[in-house]
């Protein structure tokens, strides 16, 4: 029987293979399957077939490394509909873990992020945007707005509010946000 819905799955995903390994992002979109396999239970020789048949979040990814030529093949595998990903330059590894209602609207992303559901990341008016370098992991409910940058290996906890930069390596926790831990040591500091 699995044997039967693989088979399935992967009919259906034939113009979504196609388009995965003419992409100009092809490396980009290895890597992302790559992460997505390795933070998941998906199993790993079910592969792109197996994250495309189930896990939406992911499919929201890849139809954004896709760009318009995805158009023509979301209705045979859909992406999640409240998730929303208007930023243009991501990093790979991007991973998105209970993607339910989340916008993500950044100038950029880094490499190898980490956001949760009910996320805001956005604007603060028409041209300030946030920016997340590498390593970032945004938590459930999180909000960063405006022009902040999350620094390399930073954290922002659970419901935190980030309207201000936030260093390297820092995790920061509460509206507004301050810094709980920075380098590895806990600390109590504004931004």
């Amino acid at each position: 029987m699995k044997k039967v819905k693989f088979l399935f799955h992967l009919i259906r995903l034939i113009p979504h293979l196609i388009l995965y390994k003419t992409s100009s992002n092809k490396e980009i979109i290895q890597y992302d399957v790559n992460r997505w396999l390795s933070l998941t239970n998906v199993d790993n020789k079910l592969g792109f077939v197996g994250l495309m048949t189930y896990l939406p979040e992911f499919r929201n990814v890849f139809y954004k490394r896709l760009g318009r030529s995805s158009s023509f093949v979301r209705w045979l595998c859909p992406p999640m509909n409240t998730l929303f990903i208007t930023t243009n330059n991501i990093g790979p590894g991007l991973f998105i873990q209970h993607g339910f209602a989340t916008i993500i609207s950044a100038k950029s992303i880094g490499k190898d992020c980490w956001i949760n559901q009910q996320v805001t990341i956005g604007y603060s008016n028409e041209t300030d945007a946030p920016t997340l370098g590498d390593n970032v992991v945004i938590n459930a409910g999180a909000k960063i707005i405006g022009k902040v940058h999350m620094g390399d290996n930073s954290h922002a906890g659970a419901n935190a509010v980030v309207v201000k930069n936030v260093p390297n390596d820092c995790t920061v926790v509460g509206v507004p946000a301050y810094i709980v831990k920075r380098n590895g040591v806990k600390v109590h500091e504004k931004l």
